[in-house]
């Protein structure tokens, strides 16, 4: 009996390289168009995870803040959600779906 080898699930690196360049670029399109269309910015949070789910990208802790990990809606502070410092914790609110995301700062 011959085994079969494995294929590699890995991605060619200048796919990854581009993907992670989308991912910023949908955060930051996010940002800018909150104001004008709130639904267009939780789009964009959905394809950043999306890409970053299928090239196995970890997103940074700053872009983890950027969305509630519930909904998976954008939030803005003093828009759709508030920020609370509490025991060395960051407490994010959302008021979309009402629930709590816990962050660590030191």
């Amino acid at each position: 009996m011959t085994r079969k080898k494995r294929r590699s699930n890995k991605k060619p690196a200048q796919f990854v390289e581009a993907a992670k360049e989308h991912i910023r670029v949908y955060f930051l399109e996010a940002q800018k168009r909150f104001n004008e269309d709130p639904q267009l910015s939780h789009r964009y949070v959905r394809l950043a995870r999306r890409i970053a789910m299928k090239f196995k990208i970890k997103l940074s802790s700053q872009q983890k803040r950027l969305f509630c990990k519930h909904c998976y809606h954008f939030l803005m502070p003093g828009k759709n959600s508030r920020v609370r410092t509490k025991k060395g914790m960051l407490i994010y609110y959302c008021l979309d779906c009402k629930k709590y995301s816990k962050f660590g700062y030191h």
